[in-house]
């Protein structure tokens, strides 16, 4: 089975709060008493936002003061210029219109070009594994569709042949920011990163209004402002594959959780599963032991990078990967349920 996987957001990870699409984390409320923002300050409460963006459920919860609604329209306005700037189905978003250009240098803001680059050095990293250019691919393999289905190889075959980010290169001239494309034909997908950055661009607002004790959950990407209130660390359990119990838990402090996994969209065929990480060398969905791989790190732009990647790159290689990274943890449970951790030497 695969789809709708469970949020748990109650102290001790036991109570269910709302059911989400395709989860990898559990995340528990704090129930303890919000006493201040900082020393001296005003009584503070919980504020929050749920919503729907970047293809999931968002919930954001922070405390502050009197100045918590604004904060809260605050957050909103962030989910809505990056939705504006990443979509790639908005007609009326940027991304849409770089992929749908009619010439090979675009000029983009400065948060496109920022993403891109940061895609582009995570392709590198992996030696050509995590491509961003894999949209003719992503459209091929229609994984949110009531009935998907396996495409032609012919169809495979032919949007291959358009997918190579070495064909993306990122510019700046007079202090503004170009995309120069090598082939007409290149299209751009964020979504491995786009909800990482996300989450970055909201804590960094928070923090810089003063928030110290918060937590942020875009859909398998967790990440803490903080500790909780009474100075705890915030408990993040890894879901189980295929089910809605936990393999693992966390405690983390002012740190990102973020999970990657062939749970989270796909479908059986025949005996097979598909899932929606896709190799790009072969155009089909990656095949190695691995169902799931959590990040814990400083960012959850680097966590969404990072787990896609060791996906991609099967436990072994993703091991040594994450060895020679700074200040990074890995979680990895394979296709047996164990689990294995690894971190930074």
């Amino acid at each position: 089975m695969c789809g709708k996987y469970r949020l748990f957001a109650a102290a001790g990870l036991s109570a269910v709060c709302v059911m989400f699409a395709c989860l990898g984390v559990y995340a528990e409320n704090d129930s303890s008493q919000a006493e201040a923002v900082e020393a001296g300050a005003e009584e503070v409460s919980e504020y929050s936002l749920n919503d729907f963006y970047f293809d999931t459920v968002v919930s954001i919860r922070f405390y502050a003061g009197d100045n918590g609604d604004d904060l809260v329209d605050g957050c909103r306005s962030i989910c809505d210029e990056i939705e504006n700037t990443f979509s790639r189905t908005d007609e009326d978003s940027e991304l849409y219109a770089v992929n749908h250009r009619d010439t090979d240098r675009v000029e983009v803001s400065d948060m496109l070009a920022d993403v891109i680059q940061t895609g582009l050095d995570y392709y590198k990293v992996s030696e050509g594994r995590f491509d961003i250019t894999v949209a003719p691919l992503s459209d091929l393999w229609d994984f949110k569709s009531e009935q998907p289905s396996v495409p032609e190889e012919a169809e495979i075959q032919s949007a291959l042949r358009k997918v190579d980010a070495s064909a993306v290169h990122v510019e700046k001239e007079d202090s503004k920011w170009y995309l120069e494309f090598d082939n007409p034909d290149t299209m751009i997908d964020l979504g491995a990163l786009t909800k990482g950055y996300a989450a970055d661009r909201i804590a960094d607002y928070l923090k810089g209004e003063g928030i110290v004790s918060g937590l942020i959950n875009l859909g398998g990407n967790v990440l803490a402002i903080g500790a909780k209130t009474d100075g705890s660390a915030w408990k993040i359990g890894i879901q189980k594959p295929f089910d809605t119990g936990i393999v693992d838990t966390v405690e983390i402090d002012d740190l990102s959780v973020v999970t990657s996994g062939v749970y989270q969209r796909c479908f059986e065929k025949d005996g097979v599963l598909y899932h929606h990480i896709l190799d790009p060398e072969t155009g089909y969905p990656v095949m190695n032991d691995l169902w799931g791989v959590s990040i814990v790190s400083g960012s959850s732009l680097q966590g969404d990078a990072l787990s896609t990647v060791c996906m991609l790159m099967g436990k072994d290689e993703a091991m040594d990967l994450i060895r020679s990274s700074d200040s990074v943890r890995a979680i990895f449970v394979d296709d047996e349920l164990h689990v294995e951790e690894c971190a930074s030497e």
